[in-house]
């Protein structure tokens, strides 16, 4: 893989199971972290980081939305890797496939407007590969029920 096609680290969500609490504590740590509005605040919080990785705070109901394959009461993390276009999404998540890695959730596209597939490492750590957003191909999207 050549270097300007190499994935890099620059999303982590967080999977969590109480936003509020969760929230609180980030804040606490020193985290700023925006307050979204209703019914938005429950499922979704984005931190603000000087170093641009990107952290978010996820239900696990809004997990299940974004990534299929999200097993139903998991909490954890997602580490995001941004690739340089969509073709690539598709080209690496079939590469990590065919090398028998498991796929959570096959290329798609976003509701936000990027191309996104979720792979398992051998450890079974979610690993999300991202395109950039193409605010062309954004579409509305409704909350997840809580």
């Amino acid at each position: 893989m050549t270097d300007e096609r190499r994935p890099v680290l620059d999303q982590i969500n967080v999977v969590v199971r109480d936003m509020e609490a969760m929230a609180a504590f980030y804040r606490r740590l020193g985290v700023r972290i925006d307050d979204p509005a209703a019914p938005w605040d429950r499922h979704h919080r984005t931190a603000e980081t000087p170093e641009g990785l990107d952290l978010d705070l996820d239900s696990r109901e809004f997990a299940k939305v974004w990534n299929h394959g999200w097993r139903e009461g998991d909490a954890g993390v997602v580490m995001g890797f941004r690739v340089p276009d969509r073709e690539t999404v598709d080209q690496t998540y079939q590469d990590l496939t065919d090398a028998g890695y498991a796929g959570q959730q096959p290329p798609y596209d976003a509701f936000w407007g990027a191309r996104y597939a979720v792979v398992e490492d051998p450890d079974g750590n979610a690993v999300g590969l991202m395109s950039p957003i193409d605010p062309e191909r954004r579409t509305p999207q409704d909350p997840p029920p809580a």
